[in-house]
């Protein structure tokens, strides 16, 4: 029950605002192929930015491997370029490796380009991985 509390919560409580960009979705793509060239590319919408709660030594190896202890989650997949997340639907990411410009959240596989308002809040990492 406490899992099921936790998971509402992270989607749906308020959390701090925060603002991606207010490009077209033409020219979020123009603009995710002239920073990112090659790499596999995801727009998104209503989004969630996730600072990760978690063991010390569960956050050294993350670190280690070059990732932060942060990780995304949006309501609405706009466009993926490889078309592994249907739009309308939702994803979540892997951790964040680098930020640029305030809305591209470059993962090892993927850049979401995160896309008008979204929320930043906190969660324990066995909360995000149990659920999604």
């Amino acid at each position: 029950m406490e899992d099921l509390k936790a998971v509402t919560e992270l989607l749906h409580s308020d959390g701090i605002p925060m603002l991606g960009h207010e490009l077209s979705d033409e020219e979020a793509i123009a603009a995710v192929r002239k920073r990112f060239r090659y790499a596999p590319f995801c727009l998104v919408r209503q989004w969630i930015w996730i600072d990760l709660v978690m063991p010390d030594a569960v956050l050294e190896d993350l670190k280690r491997s070059g990732r932060q202890p942060v990780m995304l989650y949006a309501h609405e997949v706009v466009s993926d370029s490889q078309r592994r997340f249907q739009p309308g639907g939702w994803v979540r990411s892997t951790p964040l490796v680098s930020f640029y410009d305030g809305c591209f959240f470059q993962t090892l596989n993927t850049v979401y380009v995160l896309l008008g308002h979204g929320v930043r809040k906190s969660a324990d990492l066995s909360t995000v991985i149990k659920v999604f």
